[in-house]
């Protein structure tokens, strides 16, 4: 095995499950509004990813 193998990577902001909003606090401001890009500091390919995630999860109801 390489060691890229074996060490445990985290996950892209494209990557992040909507059942974890512990993880998309990150990305949200205390209010709930989806935090820009110029504070995330993300690209515009994970910025997308991150709004559809979040805003899935507000639809099933597990964010606030």
């Amino acid at each position: 095995m390489s060691t890229t193998e074996q060490q445990q990577q985290t996950p892209t902001p494209a990557e992040i499950p909507f059942t974890t909003p512990q993880v998309m606090k990150n990305y949200v401001t205390d209010t709930g509004k989806i935090l820009p890009r110029k504070h995330t500091h993300l690209t515009a390919k994970h910025q997308r990813a991150v709004t559809k995630t979040i805003k899935h999860s507000r639809n099933m109801l597990l964010a606030q």
